[in-house]
């Protein structure tokens, strides 16, 4: 019976190559004032989403004995004439705001993206027809249009997010059909198309995730749109209600005691201006990432 020889390694041998250790990209930390502008949305949103959970939080809830008082402990930006507190007014206005842009999103990207994938997939009578309808809706006045639908229906937040959503649509459709255009001349768009796939398929696998981040980064301009809009007409007595809150309609509740009393308004416009500033900044800086990549 024989005995099985033990394998000795030869020394002389060369060494099995080995792989390369794997290298992560290396952290790089957001610049000052991405992490500045995404701090402050994160601060208004969850402002906006857990403070009306508290008990205590009633924007309508006047206090009667510091009518138009002074921010300080209590009321950290005052009260305004009749004795409610502004911080929770504000914060209320956010939700309102918040509101009526998510809105605005959503019917302007489904919309527009759904036509602007049509448009530049199937070109021809297709693009032509979308596009005089674009045209014909960009070519009314959008604002006076607001003004009167919400005089006839009444207002909503439901009623303003659908309608400024239907202005936007115009602006998506454009942006997503451009991309698309480029992309239906990509080699891998070619390539799937000779053998055969389907072309809904081709838009689902190829085209959707190339357009999406674009026109998710546009949303960004559409959200800052949404908020100014709703801002304006709540302003101009075309927004909820009195004395229901919202950033526009606190504005101009303020406005008669800006001499006596100015953080009724103010405080709501800095929220505002801040927000809009912080949404326009992180968009410009993913547009110039996109275009660097």
């Amino acid at each position: 019976m024989s005995v099985a020889e033990t394998a000795v390694p030869d020394p002389t041998a060369p060494a099995a190559p080995t792989s390369p250790p794997v290298r992560r990209p290396p952290f790089r930390r957001p610049a000052p004032g991405v992490l500045a502008a995404g701090t402050w949305l994160a601060l208004v949103a969850l402002a906006a989403l857990l403070l009306p959970l508290l008990p205590w939080f009633d924007p309508l809830h006047g206090d009667f004995a510091h009518p138009s008082a002074v921010p300080g402990p209590g009321h950290w930006l005052g009260t305004d004439a009749a004795g409610r507190d502004v911080l929770q007014r504000t914060v209320a206005g956010a939700r309102a705001s918040f509101a009526v842009a998510g809105l605005t999103i959503a019917v302007g990207l489904l919309g527009g993206g759904a036509l602007g994938l049509a448009a530049g997939w199937f070109r021809g009578p297709v693009d032509k027809a979308i596009g005089f309808a674009t045209d014909l809706l960009m070519s009314v006045p959008s604002l006076i249009l607001v003004m009167i639908t919400v005089a006839l229906r009444g207002p909503s937040l439901t009623v303003i997010g659908s309608l400024i959503g239907l202005f936007t649509v115009p602006h998506f459709t454009r942006v997503v059909r451009a991309v698309v255009l480029s992309l239906s001349e990509r080699g891998f768009v070619q390539a799937a198309r000779m053998i055969g796939t389907a072309p809904l398929r081709i838009l689902r696998r190829e085209v959707v995730p190339h357009v999406a981040p674009v026109a998710l980064t546009f949303a960004f301009t559409a959200t800052t749109v949404a908020i100014v809009a709703e801002g304006s007409l709540s302003f101009l007595g075309f927004g909820l209600r009195p004395p229901e809150p919202s950033w526009g309609g606190i504005i101009a509740e303020g406005r008669t005691t800006l001499g006596s009393a100015p953080w009724i308004s103010l405080a709501p416009a800095a929220v505002l201006c801040l927000t809009v500033l912080a949404l326009n900044y992180l968009g410009e800086q993913l547009r110039s990432k996109g275009g660097r990549g």
